[in-house]
């Protein structure tokens, strides 16, 4: 037991990836005798409480009739915005970065008035935020803020790495002051105009065109295999992560399922899911390999028909799956990423928006997965890449044994508790 029981309140992201994270970190300090309350979106009411949380709950815009959907806002943007993933990445800094930039902004400043409340009320002795925007209610709590990044640390930019958001490769930088100018062009005004509201609440100024403070301790998920610290070091208040696993999902059992090749796992995440014409673009050419499949099918499951060597559910408990499999066919979304390294899974990815791109190239150029066109791919070159990514089985499962070693949860929550 600890030798005190701290208050700690966890404000993350919306999306089912920052909030897994959390929950994983969360779980470990409530097993330690401490109070973890959340601060989640209003849509995630009755999920955390079932885990042995407290919620505390806010909107981040007027709340909805009826019942929501973990997540539910985030779902709908995807599906509606879905169009705009076959840019290339610079073209999608003006039509999809931004706006998700706005409405995570908007959100921030919706919610202000009610975290001011929470605070007081839970009163805190830590505040964790696993979110990409400040809300500065958290910074001026007069508690230790503590910052997560659990998207791919790109996000902490540096001269010596790709832009974040581009999937450029990172031994070839003869893109990266192109990209870093459109950002700069289309996000300036509104970064500029975040930052004085920002002040206006008396929290600190943002750093230069970054939309939230760094905390007294920051925390970001990533293995060591795959860091960029080399070109890219960070000061003592960073600590890396390498991986952050939750072990609060339920057991899987294989099904039986006709075939003879390997057991594979397909999951495009809850949000890039929503994209219904992908999900069966996918599944169709799996349907004609000799693998077998787990498939998470999303929010929009009845829409999403399997074929005969295929499993599949809305929900899946993913970290009880990835054990079990060969191969994962994933979007790149950090926790996907990060979770099937830490069990030595090749993957194949197929990036639709925001840091999958930089996950997908980075697994690509290290030698961890094969990066497709998500639009673009053919039958032949997804069949070929599954059959490369099988063959780096025994390389990643050496990888995942060195990453489970260094326990990235618990590492996190000694952190957290050591910090008041």
């Amino acid at each position: 037991m600890p030798e005190r029981a701290l208050t700690i309140l966890f404000m993350p992201e919306s999306a089912y990836g920052p909030t897994n994270n959390c929950i994983g970190i969360g779980d470990i300090l409530r097993q330690r005798g401490h109070r973890v309350v959340f601060a989640a979106e209003a849509s995630w009411k009755g999920k955390l409480t079932a885990l042995g949380f407290e919620e505390d709950l806010v909107d981040l815009a007027p709340p909805a009739e009826g019942d929501q959907d973990a997540g539910q806002f985030w779902k709908d943007f995807i599906r509606d915005t879905a169009p705009e993933f076959r840019k290339p990445t610079i073209d999608q800094l003006e039509t999809w970065v931004k706006p998700v930039w706005e409405e995570l902004i908007t959100g921030a400043k919706y919610c202000q008035p009610q975290l001011l409340e929470i605070i007081a009320r839970v009163r805190p002795d830590v505040i964790v935020e696993d979110n990409v925007v400040a809300f500065p209610a958290l910074n001026t709590a007069g508690v230790p803020f503590v910052r997560i990044v659990s998207c791919n640390p790109l996000e902490v930019k540096g001269s010596g790495i790709a832009p974040v958001f581009s999937g450029y490769p990172q031994d070839d930088p003869s893109g990266w002051d192109d990209f870093l100018a459109e950002y700069d062009r289309t996000h300036r005004p509104m970064w500029e105009a975040f930052n004085e509201w920002v002040v206006s609440t008396g929290a600190p100024e943002l750093p230069d065109l970054e939309f939230i403070h760094e905390g007294a301790l920051n925390l970001y998920v990533y293995p060591q295999e795959a860091d960029y610290t080399d070109r890219r070091p960070l000061d003592p208040t960073w600590h890396r992560l390498d991986s952050s696993v939750r072990e609060t999902d339920e057991k899987f059992t294989v099904p039986d399922l006709p075939g003879s090749g390997a057991l594979i796992y397909f999951s495009l995440g809850s949000l890039g899911s929503a994209d219904v014409a992908l999900m069966r673009r996918v599944i169709g050419t799996l349907a004609e390999t000799p693998h077998r499949y787990i498939v998470s099918k999303g929010p929009l499951h009845d829409e999403i028909e399997l074929a005969p060597n295929m499993y599949g559910a809305e929900f899946l408990p993913q970290t009880s799956i990835l054990p079990l499999v060969d191969l994962v066919i994933t979007h790149g979304g950090n926790n996907t990423t990060t979770e099937a390294l830490h069990f030595g899974k090749p993957m194949v990815l197929l990036p639709l928006f925001w840091d999958q791109y930089d996950n997908a190239q980075r697994m690509d150029e290290l030698g961890f997965g094969v990066r497709l066109d998500t639009y673009k791919f053919t039958d032949e070159q997804l069949h070929a890449a599954l059959e490369t990514a099988l063959g780096l089985r025994e390389r990643l499962a050496a990888v995942g044994a060195g990453i489970r070693e260094r326990d990235g949860l618990r590492k996190a929550a000694d952190l957290i508790e050591r910090l008041p």
